[in-house]
């Protein structure tokens, strides 16, 4: 990160940031679509024992990844405040909250993951997959963690093509073990879905060494003496990071858990309608990781002048994400409109199918346009470390407004299983221009 003074420079740094966690998040996402889709190259009951364990591991890890996120913002105000002699002590601390988590989860889903399978009504054999491809997971939760805290530390320095570079390297690796390992190739047995999550969790202590080898041995990331002198863990230190991270992880919550929510409530729609659903949703998740990405370089960009006190200069990064975030949308849901019948194939082959996920993707664009609002918004709000508010609007906007109008449009009117889409809709909406407020009431304040 370096200071900018042109509205030029801003742009050129801005997308310098953004176009690196762009790719990086979509490279995540692909990690989740080889998982699944290979799996299904086993069998129905492979693929669904993936779908069921990623459907149950996603909302806890996206979860907990919001609080090992609130180290860039920490990180990018020392640094903006020209305090980088702090930051290494952060990013230790960090490292062990980040591992605390993780044991955490563990201890957790010990006691907790067989009675969650045994309560839904699934086959004993998709059972079996879904509990052993999460045992096989749970093995790189701690790498995982680690590997998530130092991330966050490499793109609050701004080095986002850092992070970009490791996530590359590491999806050919991820499909390798994935072909090894579910098909039981080079001598080893047919793990099948199971084989899945063996590969991922191989995967993750791949990317945690290959991170803490560029960051001890490589500069600028040696000079924070991270891995040279260890300090006792700080409680102290692990509350101020918490404080912003817990809001910004249950906001995340939230948002991730009202999805698994409304495939539960449609349920009682034929499997025609749910596999449309959720080919519609699918594709909305990948289209998400725009605003997203925006978002995110929006929370290191303007944490850097925030913590160097130029709030003029953080405004007009705000402006510039969220105005980049919109165009982004518009012309993604124009493509989308006129292009929805290839997207819809990608799918599925049957008709009827194909016909559903079209009408979901109308509902799509509207749905990715207000992300596209929001998220930015609520990068930049953790940029000002602002969370607190963010997490009650999230719970309200989600649970209090989205899912019950969903609910009502989906069971009281003509809409049926896209009311649900509707309800989110609404949902978002609102609470992407109640954050808006809340980010120009902050900017008006600090300037």
């Amino acid at each position: 990160m370096h200071k900018t003074s042109s509205l030029i420079e801003k742009l050129s740094l801005f997308s310098t940031l953004l176009f690196p966690i762009l790719i990086t998040q979509i490279s995540l996402f692909l990690m989740n679509f080889f998982d699944t889709v290979m799996s299904g190259r086993v069998s129905a009951s492979d693929l669904a024992g993936v779908a069921i364990g990623s459907s149950l591991w996603v909302p806890i890890f996206t979860g907990v990844n919001g609080i090992l996120l609130a180290i860039t913002p920490i990180v990018s105000h020392l640094i903006g405040a020209n305090k980088e002699n702090e930051a290494g002590m952060k990013v230790q601390q960090a490292i062990y909250l980040s591992i605390s988590l993780a044991l955490l989860i563990l201890v957790s889903g010990t006691f907790v993951l067989n009675p969650i399978l045994s309560v839904m009504d699934l086959e004993p054999v998709v059972r079996q997959i879904a509990l052993y491809y999460l045992i096989a997971l749970g093995t790189g939760i701690i790498p995982l963690c680690i590997f998530n805290t130092l991330r966050s530390f490499i793109d609050a320095l701004g080095k986002t093509r850092i992070s970009m570079l490791i996530i590359l390297l590491s999806l050919p690796i991820n499909i390798f073990f994935n072909y090894i390992f579910i098909f039981g190739k080079l001598g080893l047995p047919t793990f099948g879905g199971v084989g899945a999550g063996i590969a991922t969790s191989v995967t993750y202590w791949f990317v945690c060494l290959l991170t803490v080898g560029i960051i001890y041995y490589i500069q600028p990331f040696t000079s924070y003496n991270i891995f040279s002198t260890w300090l006792r863990p700080a409680l102290l230190a692990w509350w101020e990071q918490l404080k912003i991270g817990i809001p910004i992880g249950f906001a995340i919550f939230f948002e991730t858990s009202i999805f698994s929510a409304i495939t539960l409530l449609m349920s009682v729609y034929s499997t025609n309608t749910i596999a449309a659903h959720q080919a519609a949703l699918n594709f909305a998740s990948l289209l998400y990781m725009i605003p997203l990405s925006v978002g995110m370089a929006l929370t290191i960009a303007i944490s850097y002048e925030v913590g160097a006190k130029r709030f003029h200069d953080a405004r007009q990064y705000g402006n510039i994400g969220i105005a980049s975030g919109v165009g982004i949308a518009i012309f993604c849901g124009c493509i989308l409109f006129i292009f929805n019948e290839p997207v819809a194939k990608l799918y599925s082959t049957n008709p009827e199918v194909i016909k559903q996920i079209k009408h979901f993707i109308y509902y799509a664009i509207v749905f990715q346009l207000a992300d596209a609002f929001g998220a930015p918004i609520q990068g930049a709000l953790r940029g000002y470390k602002d969370v607190n508010l963010t997490l009650i609007l999230a719970f309200i906007s989600y649970w209090m407004i989205g899912l019950p109008s969903g609910w009502l449009l989906a069971n009281y009117t003509s809409f049926g299983p896209f009311g649900y889409w509707g309800g989110l809709i609404i949902g978002l909406s609102f609470g992407a221009f109640a954050l808006l407020f809340r980010l120009l009431y902050l900017q008006r304040k600090s300037l």
